[in-house]
């Protein structure tokens, strides 16, 4: 398979929009027209209840693993497994679908780096879950999660690469709120 075709493949498989369609099919909503805006599984959570919430994030989270996954059957190299990963956090955060306006890619990053960096995700779940729960506020969880990591995965001797992948895509996630959210913070002042 060229690794073009991959790309694609991971492109449009991070591009479907999992909680605009929850929003649509179980509740006739439009989810970028509630709450902030955003077509992902925190807003999703705030504005379509907890189920629906934890249902739109396992599925992204599933998307992102699901295309490392097939990256990696594909027998593609790590450089093309990776451009592949961060093809789907470009496809959900810009999706062809809802017009290049979709989620920030946090549920699909966490995902993918959950088969490439298996280790050291899993050691950072409980305390980020703890964080989540205490304070009810997924910002300071996942700022946890994706500040640590690189940490624990050099501390685990994982491979600079993935050291890196670790810190540009926790970071294009955050490019993508600091532009989501700025917006409408300066619509509402």
């Amino acid at each position: 398979m060229p690794v073009w075709l991959m790309i694609l493949i991971g492109y449009l498989l991070g591009a479907v929009p999992t909680a605009y369609l929850t929003g649509r099919i179980l509740w006739g909503r439009d989810i970028r027209r509630m709450g902030d805006e955003n077509a992902g599984a925190a807003n999703a959570y705030r504005e379509l209840g907890a189920k629906a919430g934890v249902a739109v994030g396992i599925i992204d989270a599933a998307k992102g693993a699901a295309v490392i996954l097939i990256a990696q059957a594909a027998n593609m190299s790590q450089v093309a497994v990776l451009f592949t990963g961060l093809a789907a956090v470009i496809g959900h955060n810009w999706p062809v679908f809802l017009g290049f306006r979709g989620g920030r890619g946090v549920s699909i990053t966490i995902g993918i780096l959950l088969v490439l960096v298996t280790l050291p995700m899993l050691i950072l779940a409980l305390p980020t879950l703890l964080i989540l729960i205490f304070r009810r506020n997924v910002t300071p969880s996942m700022a946890f999660l994706f500040i640590t990591l690189p940490l624990v995965d050099w501390l685990l001797h994982m491979p600079g690469v993935l050291i890196a992948y670790g810190i540009a895509l926790p970071a294009l996630t955050g490019i993508t709120t600091f532009f989501r959210t700025r917006p409408k913070a300066i619509r509402q002042a």
